[in-house]
């Protein structure tokens, strides 16, 4: 696919007395730019990743250049044209890394991913690099969307590549496996096990994905008044989805809980702040 041609440089006043010049910079940019500027770049190939990120790119939305970065699975290990899995930054109230196949939400990143990865949300742009966490200074990190649907952080040392973590991890890492009001226990026979948490119970059939196919959901044992709640610490969570819930960047842990314990519509809080980990 075509992601560069003359066309691209039509909206940069180009002067034709300058000659211009295609490098290949150290940190594996493909640039170009004009002869006497080692800073400005007509344009660059890290705007357009493909199935690798390298230290130095970003993903995610770029405001002044209007473009969406993502990370592009080849189609097999032999064919590096584009695959069906997709690794991109969703712009909710709080930004996700997400796999998708085929379109579909297969996994969304937790707080372990953004222990190596730098977020930044502003009105320019809302972007996600690597960290550098390496002491080795002959090391190189990266990030992989690979054929078969796992997001590495691979490191390479020498002409050693190393993986250190793959995303989905186990099948309680798939996407809303177990659906509504539950959690997924993974245990030691390798099998995934749905339960409900506390205070709710298995009530009635929901369809799933057509109609003959159904599975039980986890409904409220009982309905109290919506201003006598009593919250449960559950640990080892994601942060729930924030398409759909209100987020609050200023407060702090105690006035979260009292706003939530004040408002009917609020069933759950959880600490917005993934870099420490969450709740």
């Amino acid at each position: 696919r075509s992601v560069w041609n003359t066309t691209n440089l039509i909206n940069h006043n180009i002067n034709i007395n300058e000659s211009l010049v295609a490098e290949l910079l150290d940190n594996g940019n493909f640039v170009l730019r004009y002869s006497n500027s080692k800073s400005f770049f007509l344009w660059e190939s890290f705007d357009y990743p493909t199935d690798t990120l390298l230290p130095g790119m970003k993903l995610g939305w770029d405001c002044a250049k209007k473009l969406n970065k993502n990370l592009t699975s080849w189609k097999s290990l032999e064919d590096p044209s584009s695959g069906s899995y997709v690794f991109a930054i969703e712009t909710w109230k709080v930004s996700h890394g997400l796999i998708l196949d085929q379109g579909q939400l297969r996994y969304r990143t937790d707080s372990t991913y953004s222990s190596f990865m730098n977020i930044t949300e502003t009105e320019e742009e809302v972007s996600h690099s690597l960290k550098n966490n390496t002491t080795n200074v002959s090391s190189i990190s990266l990030l992989q969307m690979s054929y078969t649907g796992l997001l590495r952080l691979m490191e390479l040392v020498g002409e050693e590549m190393n993986v250190l973590l793959h995303f989905p991890n186990d099948l309680c890492d798939f996407y809303n496996v177990c659906g509504d009001n539950s959690y997924c226990n993974f245990n030691n026979k390798g099998r995934q096990n749905c339960l409900c948490i506390e205070g709710f119970q298995l009530g009635h059939d929901q369809y799933v994905s057509s109609l003959t196919k159904t599975k039980k959901r986890c409904v409220k044992k009982s309905y109290s008044s919506c201003h006598k709640k009593e919250f449960k610490k559950m640990k080892n969570m994601k942060l729930p989805d924030t398409q759909y819930t209100t987020v609050e960047t200023k407060v702090g842990f105690e006035e979260c809980q009292k706003k939530c314990g004040m408002s009917c519509n609020c069933t759950a809080f959880a600490n917005v702040d993934i870099g420490t980990g969450g709740l």
